[in-house]
């Protein structure tokens, strides 16, 4: 998608603090339509600003209040920002502006910046905002020299504010700018989506209907896509990729087939802008129509319509745009007469800074390819992170009847007969996590498309010595997207003490792969089956691991399973408390979180909730730093933010314990706040699986079967399956913009077994970003940012072991 990553530079790091933003201006404006996620932007944006001590302005109701002027551009206080990190929509305003359009309206809106010596701009919007900003960006010079000649400016002023510079951010629920996987406001529209699709289901179960669903969209399937993705939808209608022609016949013969093989209700997701090969539009009352014309089903629409961008941000969102709004500020601090205007953006987890021009352009080549009908290319010019969406949908949609799938004779060799049809088991191990369910159903359906012949091991490896193993079906799987926990049991037992056992029931069943969804139980698993190979033939096949944990503590990904879901339920219990305490004044709340010794939860959650203070395992802390944290709160209940939120993992110290804490900050604080203390517990593990836990389990596992699927060809010889090398008992992780197949016997040195986390871990410099917004003096580490990187179309070369998320 982005170039090659940026070379590791450890011992060359830049630290921010030789960045200053004194004497400089900063102005902050949302444009276009609006997006889940845009004021955690503003308020990350502001902060960062004023904490590097440049002036930072509100311009309200984007481009319109430029062009106005007048109140509409307000210096803005750190206070400004408070309480707004949970709202959705923007709460400076954004509208579409015409005045900005003309000559006119820019000279005015450049009057009313060099009046307060505003030189570098933040803009949060869609392409069609950021491409306003690059053109005012070019015309900066000859406006100035209009403004000198109609004596409205001087020339000391034309000095002092002859650069201008741009950063962009992209909020557009839509996913619609190349260059970037995620623009802000889209997975928040996907919760939206998804609430809506999981609460239709439960009436459409109950009377036998088929409902039609449009989502937003007008030029990009992304939102139609991935919920259809992962709802598992019937059928989906995106722009980029229209049904063939006679998709009619082929539809309405699925919908019946699904029918007669007892599911009881249909879904079809419709994009607000799909079309048919001939560009005619396909209407959700087409759909309906055709449906019930020729197979008589109850048919329903539901048009989501601005549902989808209202309500509050997701997690994710809001961990997108803070990390955003903060390289944003970096980004304007570094930028030079010669940078070009640039957009930052997101590849895998990694910020990334891209030109803007090179962004927009690409986004319109691919309206300009749909125009010209090469959908292949439109898709293409979407991204990896599209690309993949699309083809792990069309991998699962399409249930081969028995007559089509492979029975070994067009994949036979010259030299012996491969019997295609592989015996592969698929089984959860740890504590359950949302959207393992998800990982199963896609991994027993791909496998089936691959031809395999599917078993599922219940209740973990206990399950499995006891020999609770049975084949599993297409239709075994059905509805399993949205389940929360874990549908086929897991146990935390390890395989050691019960190898005899379990290699009995291997050959007993013949099986020959294993794919292994689960935590940290179940990489030691791995770890010990791979260890038995030389004592125990039945453990040489291929095996492979998906992680799912909440607690996000597996080496070898950066993300697992289960965490985001996690991360959610804290987000949303963290508001509802500050919520609780807005009628009370001055209140600090203490907050338990899970996570064992991986403190992940408790500090991307502190990020997304906007908490004071996140005490974790990782970064040890002592009596002399709480007591620093209350003195830090005290201070901050003088000004008009009167609540605090500090978070605590829950083995980040055996003596600082959340009783310990909270009696401590309670009689420190006595006579300024009085505290309050939530244990979070297990409503961290439970509930429906969220949109990207659902996808993100969809497509690990995919590309999971398809490794087992090549793994096993390369490892059959002489009429059975042999694979004993290190590469072929892998964990497959997210690591920074790639998901990877790594050797678990590699891992081992990552590890740390005592505390059960891995040794390096990439969030931890999150931290810092987290002090930063919560008003602390800190080190940042900025080295790995400030690349300005290109869009590249190059292909990687082996796309087997790369794939954005």
């Amino acid at each position: 998608m982005a170039g090659a990553s940026a070379p590791k530079r450890q011992d060359t790091r830049k630290f921010f603090e030789n960045l200053s933003g004194a004497g400089k201006s900063i102005a902050v404006l949302t444009s276009g339509g609006d997006a889940q996620g845009m004021n955690a932007a503003v308020r990350a944006a502001v902060r960062m600003g004023i904490y590097v001590g440049a002036k930072v302005y509100f311009i309200h109701e984007g481009y319109q209040g430029m062009v106005d002027g007048g109140d509409n551009i307000k210096e803005a206080k750190w206070e400004s920002v408070s309480s707004m990190l949970q709202v959705g929509g923007t709460v400076i305003g954004s509208a579409r502006c015409k005045d900005f359009r003309t000559h006119e309206g820019r000279l005015k809106a450049a009057h009313n910046l060099v009046q307060r010596d505003i030189t570098n701009l933040c803009v949060i919007g869609g392409d069609g905002s950021l491409t306003g900003a690059n053109l005012f960006r070019e015309e900066w010079s000859s406006l100035l020299e209009e403004l000198l000649q109609q004596g409205l400016i001087d020339e000391e002023a034309t000095q002092r504010n002859s650069e201008l510079h741009i950063v962009g951010m992209v909020g557009s629920i839509d996913n619609d700018f190349c260059g970037t996987d995620m623009t802000i406001g889209t997975d928040s529209a996907l919760h939206r989506i998804i609430e809506v699709v999981d609460a239709i289901m439960t009436t459409a179960q109950s009377h036998q209907r088929t409902f039609v669903l449009e989502v937003m969209g007008r030029h990009c399937g992304y939102l139609a896509l991935v919920s259809a993705l992962a709802c598992g939808a019937d059928w989906v209608f995106i722009p980029e990729m229209p049904p063939e022609d006679g998709w009619e016949d082929n539809m309405c013969q699925k919908l019946s087939e699904n029918r007669a093989d007892k599911k009881r209700l249909n879904i079809i997701i419709v994009a607000e802008g799909a079309i048919d090969r001939h560009n005619k539009s396909i209407t959700p009352d087409y759909i309906k129509d055709l449906v019930v014309r020729r197979l008589g089903f109850d048919t329903r629409v539901t048009i989501l319509g601005h549902v989808q961008r209202g309500g509050t941000p997701s997690a994710f969102d809001r961990i997108l745009a803070s990390r955003m709004g903060v390289e944003a500020v970096l980004a304007l601090l570094e930028a030079s007469a010669n940078t070009p205007a640039c957009v930052v953006s997101l590849v895998g987890n990694q910020a990334v800074r891209l030109p803007l021009m090179e962004c927009v352009q690409m986004t319109q080549e691919v309206q300009k390819a749909m125009d010209e009908k090469k959908f292949d290319e439109a898709v293409r010019l979407r991204g990896r992170s599209f690309e993949n969406n699309l083809s792990t949908y069309r991998l699962l949609s399409f249930r081969k009847a028995d007559s089509e799938l492979p029975n070994g004779e067009e994949e036979a060799g010259d030299e012996e007969q491969i019997d295609s049809s592989f015996n592969v088991a698929v089984m959860n191990v740890g504590a359950p996590a949302a959207g393992m369910n998800a990982a199963v159903r896609s991994a027993v359906r791909v496998g089936i498309t691959e031809g395999h012949k599917m078993f599922a091991v219940n209740d973990g490896f206990e399950g499995f010595y006891k020999g609770q193993i049975k084949e599993i079906k297409w239709g075994d799987v059905g509805g399993w997207t949205g389940q929360g926990g874990s549908l086929l049991g897991t146990k935390r037992t390890l395989p050691g003490k019960h190898l005899d056992k379990i290699a009995e029931q291997m050959r007993i069943h013949n099986i020959n792969a294993l794919l292994v969804v689960g935590g940290f139980e179940a990489y030691v698993g791995l770890l010990e089956l791979a260890a038995a190979r030389d004592k125990y033939e039945e453990f040489c096949v291929p095996m492979v691991m998906v992680p799912a944990t909440v607690s996000n503590n597996i080496p070898g990904s950066d993300l697992s399973i289960g965490s985001d879901t996690a991360l959610n339920a804290i987000t949303d219990t963290c508001d509802r408390i500050k919520q609780s305490a807005s009628g009370t004044k001055r209140r600090v709340f203490i907050i338990e979180t899970m996570g064992g010794y991986c403190g992940y939860l408790a500090t991307v959650g502190g990020l997304a909730a906007g908490a004071d203070t996140v005490y974790i395992y990782e970064e040890p802390f002592d009596i002399r730093d709480l007591q620093a944290n209350v003195e830090h709160l005290t201070e901050k209940m003088k000004t008009s933010i009167q609540r605090g939120l500090v978070l605590r993992n829950e083995n980040c110290n055996e003596n600082f314990t959340t009783d310990f804490i909270y009696q401590l900050y309670s009689e420190e604080g006595r006579g300024v706040f009085d505290c309050r203390k939530n244990i979070l517990g297990h409503m961290q593990q439970g509930g429906a699986p969220s949109p990207f836990d659902r996808n993100f389990g969809t497509k690990i596992a995919a590309k999971a079967m398809q490794w087992i699927t090549r793994t096993l060809k390369e490892s059959y010889k002489g009429g059975r399956v042999f694979a004993n090398s290190e590469d072929t008992a892998c964990l497959l992780g997210m690591r920074r913009r790639t998901l990877v197949f790594q050797p678990v016997a590699q891992l081992r040195d990552e590890t740390d077994f005592v505390h059960r986390i891995p040794k390096e871990q990439w969030w931890l410099k999150l931290r810092p970003l987290m002090k930063i917004l919560a008003k602390y003096k800190t080190s940042y580490d900025v080295s790995d940012s400030g690349q300005l990187e290109h869009v590249t179309r190059v292909r990687p070369k082996d796309s087997n072991t790369s794939t954005a998320i």
